[in-house]
C-alpha cells in the first residue's frame, strides 16, 4: 500500500473544510535586563498572560496615555527560564513529529536585540533549540541510520535510493579520494563564531523511543540566509580564486513536482552524528551576515533558515537493506529559522548599507504581517483574497506550512526594557494576530506494505546464531535456529459469509482486501524485478571479469614464458659478466697497487724538492745578507778613504801655512828688531841654525793612517803652542773628558717572558720557518708542537704561541712569538685571546768604530772638537803625539 505521504512537503490535495486544524502557536520569552536599566515595560502576571504598561520616559506615557494591556501566549517563559524548559515546551514536540514523518516551522520574532539568536542557538554550556534538535534526532535513530548515500538527493527537492554496493562505491569516490576543487575558504570578520564551537559544550540526551525499528532514516541538512531580499547558500562550495575571488552567487527559488518551495541549487549535507551537524551548523555560521549597531554589537542582517530533512524508508522483507522502492520513501522537514530584528532609523542612527539592510528586513518582516492579515481574513469572513506570499522570499519560502503541509509556531522574545516599549507593542500586536491564523493539522504517514513487523531484529538474530555456530565449530541446526523472514502478502483472506450478491457489507470489506493484496503484490514484484535486475547486472560484470581475467592470464603466462627465456639469456650474461668483472677486479688491485707505489714515490720526491727549495731560499736569504752587509761595508770604507784623504790633503795645506806664518813671524820679528843681537854674526848665525832644524824636524812627522787628521794637528797645535804665545790670549785646548758609562733604558713593559710558568702550551710553528740556532730559546716546560692547527689540539691546552718570521730590511731574520690563552667557549669550541708578543732579533758584531758619517770635521786651530777614537785621545793625551812614530822621539 502506497503511504499516505510517499514524499513531503509536498502539495497535499484540497482537504475539505471539515478537516482538524490547529491555531497558529505562538510563545513568548522575556529576556533579563541588563545592568543599569532598573525601569521595565512589562512583566509576567501568569503562565500565559504577559502585562504591558507605558513606562515614564515614553512619549504615550506623556500625552496621557496609562492604560495597560494584557496580551494571552500559548506560554509566557519569564527571565528565569532555562534552555532546557523551553525547547522541551517549545521544539520537542516538532522534533517528535519530525521523526513520524511530519513536517514543522518554528522561527523567533522580535526586535532587535532581544535575545531571538541565543533563543535558536544558544551556548556550548547551554545549547539552544537548533542543537538540542539535532542531539534529540541522533539519539533517537541512533542505531536505525542507513548507511551514508543510501538516499541520494535528486537536486529537485526528492530523493533516490540506491543499493548498498552503488553507497559503497560513493562513498570511496567522495570521502576516500582526495577533493580535487579547493574549498572556499572561511571568512575571518565574525569573532562571534567561537560560540558555536562544540568541543566543550553540553549535550541534550533526550531520546524519542516509539520509531518504527523496521524503518532505516537518514538525515540532510541544508542552512541559507535571506539578506537583502536574496537567498544566498551558506553551506556552498565553491572554487577558490586567490587573484579575483568570486561574491556569494545567489539563488533562486522553485517549484518541484507537487508544488513545494525549495532553493534550486542549494546545498544538502548528510550528516551522521550530531558532531557532523555542528561542523556544518559552524561552517554556515562564519559566512552568516552579522554586523555592529548601536543596540546591538552583533546584529543578525539576514534572516537565517536551518533545515534538517529526515529521509525514511522501510527494511525488505528479509530486513537486510532498504527496500528499492522510491514510492516508499518518506521525507519529513523541520525548519528553524531566526529572523532578524525590526529596527528604527531613528534609535539605530544606522547609514548606508546598514540602513539599506534595516530597510530590507523591516519590509521582509512587513511582508509577513501582510500574509498573516490575510490569512486570518480569509479564515474568519470566508473571502478568498490571494495571499501575497510573492512580496517577500522569506513568506515565498514557506507558504507551503501555512497552507497546511506541517505545524507552525512562533517565539516572540520581548526586551523589558523601558526604551524598547513602543516596539515591543507593535511585536504584541503582531503575535496577537498570527495566534487567530488556522492552519490544517498535518496526517501521520503509516507504512502498511504487509511486510512482517520486526524482520529487523529476527534478522539480527538470525546472524548472531549462524556466526556462533561458526565460531564454536558446530554442525548449523536449522531447526534451532530462528528461520530468516520470507516474502508475504499479508494477513489470510477474512472470513465472509456472504447471502447475497449485492450485499455491501461484505463486497467492500474484500474488495478493499484484495486491493491491499494487490498493493503489496506489485510493491513486492517491484522490489523483485529490481533484485532481479541488480542480480542479472552483477552476473554480468562478473563475467566480464571473468573473461577479462582469462584474457588476462594468457597475456601473462606469454609475458612469462618470454621473461623465463629472457631470464635464461640475461643470466649466462651475468655469468659473463662476473668473470669478466673479477679479471677487472684482478687488474684494479695491481692498478691500485702501482698507483699507491708511485704516490709514494711522487711525495718522497715532492719533500726532497720541498727541503731542497727550503734549503735553497736559506741560501739566498743568508747571500742576500752577507751582500748587503758587504755593500754597507764598502761603502762606509770609500767614504773613510774619501774623508782620509781630503783630512790629509787638508792638513799638508795647513803645515804649509805654517811653515809660511812662522816664516813670517821671524822675519816681521826681525824687522822689528833693527838693532843686531848680542855677540853679532855669530848670534844671528846661531838663530838661523835653529830655525833651520825646526824646519827639518817637521819635515819629517808623518801622520798617522788611522786617523791622520786629528792625531797630526793635535801634535803640531801642542807643539807649536809650546813654542810660540797664541794671538788674542786664547787658551790652550782642554782634553777630552773621560766616556762615562750610559744609564740603562726603563721599560715598564719588560718582563720575564710569558712562556716560563705552568700550563700546557700549544706551540704552534707553520711549515717554513728557519731554525736559527741561536743559544737563547723560549723555555716551555709542557708543551705540544703542531705545523697545522686543529680544534682537537686547542681541547687539551690552556696557552697558546705562535711562531712567525719576517726579514727586516737591513737582510736580518725577526722572529716574533704571539702569545695567548686558551679558553673553552659555551658552544664547545676554544677561543684563543692574544695578550702578549715577544720580539727576536739576531744581529752581526760588525766593527766597534764608529760610523763616518758620525764624525765631524771641524778646523781644530781655536775650535772645541769631539775625539773620535779612544786609542787617539789616549795617544795625544799621554804620549804627546798621533799614532805610533817611527824612530825616536822628539823634542821641538
Amino acid at each position: 500500500m502506497k503511504p499516505v505521504r510517499g514524499k513531503t512537503p509536498k502539495k497535499t490535495p484540497r482537504k475539505p473544510k471539515s478537516a482538524p486544524k490547529d491555531p497558529v502557536e505562538v510563545y513568548c520569552r522575556l529576556r533579563p535586563l541588563e545592568e543599569g536599566q532598573p525601569e521595565r515595560c512589562c512583566s509576567p502576571i501568569s503562565s500565559t498572560t504577559l502585562k504591558i504598561w507605558a513606562p515614564e520616559s515614553s512619549q504615550v506615557y506623556k500625552s496621557g496615555n496609562y492604560k495597560e494591556q494584557e496580551y494571552t501566549f500559548k506560554y509566557v517563559f519569564d527571565e528565569s527560564t532555562s534552555q532546557k524548559a523551553l525547547f522541551d515546551h517549545v521544539a520537542l514536540p516538532l522534533t517528535d513529529d519530525l521523526l513520524h514523518g511530519k513536517n514543522g516551522l518554528l522561527f523567533t520574532y522580535g526586535i532587535t536585540g532581544s535575545g531571538k539568536t541565543h533563543t535558536m542557538t544558544g551556548v556550548p554550556t547551554d545549547g539552544g533549540i537548533l542543537p538540542r534538535c539535532l542531539d534529540v534526532v541522533f539519539n533517537s535513530i541512533h542505531e536505525l541510520q542507513a548507511r551514508k548515500y543510501v538516499f541520494k538527493p535528486d537536486k529537485a527537492n526528492m530523493f533516490d535510493v540506491q543499493c548498498e554496493a552503488d553507497a559503497m562505491l560513493e562513498r570511496q569516490q567522495k570521502d576516500i579520494a582526495a577533493p580535487t576543487i579547493p574549498k572556499t575558504p572561511t571568512t575571518p570578520r565574525r569573532p562571534r563564531g567561537d560560540e558555536f564551537q562544540y568541543g566543550s559544550r553540553v549535550a541534550d540526551h533526550t531520546k524519542i523511543c516509539n520509531l518504527d525499528e523496521d524503518n532505516v532514516y537518514s538525515v540532510f541538512v541544508s542552512y541559507v540566509e535571506i539578506y537583502n531580499n536574496y537567498v544566498y547558500d551558506l553551506l556552498e562550495e565553491t572554487e577558490y580564486d586567490g587573484v579575483r575571488p568570486r561574491p556569494p552567487q545567489s539563488k533562486i527559488m522553485r517549484e518541484d513536482g507537487d508544488r513545494n518551495m525549495y532553493v534550486s541549487g542549494g546545498s544538502e549535507v548528510e550528516v551522521k552524528s550530531t558532531e557532523e551537524a555542528f561542523e556544518v551548523l559552524w561552517r554556515g555560521q562564519k559566512r552568516r551576515r552579522v554586523a555592529h549597531t548601536v543596540l546591538n554589537t552583533e546584529s543578525s542582517r539576514s534572516h537565517s533558515v536551518f533545515n534538517i530533512r529526515l529521509v525514511q524508508a522501510p527494511l525488505d522483507p528479509v530486513g537486510e537493506e532498504v527496500l528499492m522502492d522510491t514510492e516508499a520513501i518518506c521525507i519529513s522537514q523541520l525548519s528553524l529559522v531566526d529572523l532578524a530584528g525590526s529596527e528604527r532609523t531613528n534609535r539605530t542612527n544606522n547609514a548606508g548599507d546598514r540602513l539599506r539592510e534595516a530597510g530590507n528586513i523591516n519590509s521582509s518582516l512587513m511582508a509577513l504581517r501582510n500574509c498573516i492579515e490575510t490569512l486570518r481574513e480569509n479564515q474568519i469572513t470566508g473571502s478568498n483574497k490571494i495571499v501575497p506570499y510573492r512580496d517577500s522570499k522569506l513568506t515565498h519560502l514557506f507558504k507551503n506550512y501555512f497552507d497546511g503541509e506541517g505545524k507552525v509556531r512562533m517565539t516572540v522574545c520581548v526586551n523589558p526594557a523601558a526604551a524598547d516599549y513602543e516596539e515591543s507593542v507593535h511585536v504584541m500586536k503582531f503575535a496577537e494576530l498570527t495566534q487567530e491564523v488556522q492552519v490544517t493539522r498535518p496526517t501521520e504517514v503509516h507504512f502498511d506494505l504487509g511486510f512482517t513487523p520486526g524482520r529487523r531484529r529476527a534478522n539480527q538474530m538470525y546472524k548472531e546464531a549462524i556466526k556462533k555456530a561458526e565460531e564454536e565449530g558446530t554442525d548449523v541446526n536449522l531447526a534451532a535456529l530462528p528461520l530468516p523472514l520470507q516474502y508475504s502478502l499479508g494477513p489470510p483472506f477474512p472470513i465472509l459469509e456472504m447471502r447475497d450478491a449485492a450485499d455491501a457489507s461484505v463486497l467492500r470489506p474484500l474488495v478493499q482486501f484484495l486491493v491491499d493484496r494487490e498493493n503489496r503484490r506489485n510493491s513486492l514484484l517491484r522490489d523483485l524485478t529490481h533484485k532481479q535486475t541488480q542480480f542479472r547486472n552483477d552476473l554480468i560484470v562478473v563475467e566480464n571479469d571473468r573473461n577479462s581475467l582469462r584474457q588476462r592470464v594468457d597475456f601473462l603466462e606469454a609475458e612469462l614464458d618470454a621473461a623465463l627465456k629472457r631470464t635464461d639469456r640475461l643470466e649466462r650474461q651475468v655469468r659473463e659478466s662476473q668473470k669478466h668483472l673479477s679479471d677487472l677486479e684482478k687488474a684494479n688491485i695491481n692498478a691500485e697497487a702501482d698507483r699507491a707505489h708511485l704516490q709514494y714515490e711522487l711525495a718522497d720526491k715532492n719533500m726532497k724538492i720541498s727541503q731542497e727549495q727550503m734549503r735553497n731560499d736559506r741560501l739566498k736569504m743568508k747571500c742576500r745578507s752577507k751582500i748587503d752587509l758587504e755593500r754597507d761595508k764598502m761603502s762606509k770604507e770609500m767614504i773613510k778613504t774619501v774623508r782620509n784623504t781630503e783630512a790629509e790633503m787638508q792638513s799638508k795645506m795647513w803645515e804649509r801655512e805654517q811653515k809660511l806664518r812662522a816664516v813670517r813671524e821671524i822675519l816681521d820679528s826681525e824687522r822689528a828688531t833693527p838693532r843686531r843681537p848680542a855677540g853679532g854674526k855669530a848670534a844671528l848665525a846661531a838663530s838661523s841654525a835653529r830655525a833651520a832644524v825646526a824646519a827639518k824636524h817637521a819635515a819629517k812627522i808623518q801622520p798617522a793612517k788611522s786617523e791622520p787628521r786629528l792625531n797630526f794637528v793635535g801634535a803640531r797645535v801642542r807643539d807649536f803652542n809650546s813654542r810660540t804665545p797664541r794671538a788674542g790670549g786664547s787658551k790652550p785646548r782642554s782634553n777630552s773628558p773621560p766616556p762615562k758609562g750610559s744609564a740603562p733604558v726603563a721599560n715598564t713593559r719588560h718582563r720575564r717572558s710569558r712562556s716560563v710558568g705552568a700550563g700546557v702550551w700549544l706551540d704552534h710553528q707553520p711549515a717554513g720557518n728557519i731554525a736559527m740556532g741561536t743559544v737563547m730559546q723560549p723555555k716551555m716546560r709542557k708543551k705540544k708542537s703542531v705545523n697545522h692547527l686543529e680544534l682537537k689540539d686547542t681541547k687539551t691546552s690552556t696557552k697558546y704561541v705562535l711562531t712567525h718570521q719576517e726579514q727586516r730590511s737591513d737582510g736580518g731574520i725577526e722572529t716574533k712569538l704571539v702569545k695567548g690563552d686558551c679558553i673553552p667557549t659555551a658552544g664547545g669550541g676554544t677561543a684563543v685571546v692574544f695578550n702578549d708578543v715577544e720580539v727576536l732579533n739576531q744581529v752581526s758584531p760588525g766593527s766597534r768604530k764608529r760610523s763616518a758619517d758620525e764624525r765631524i770635521d771641524r778646523p781644530i786651530n781655536g775650535v772645541d772638537g769631539e775625539w773620535t777614537d779612544v786609542e787617539t785621545r789616549c795617544a795625544v793625551g799621554i804620549e804627546g803625539h798621533h799614532g805610533k812614530l817611527s824612530g825616536k822621539r822628539t823634542r821641538i
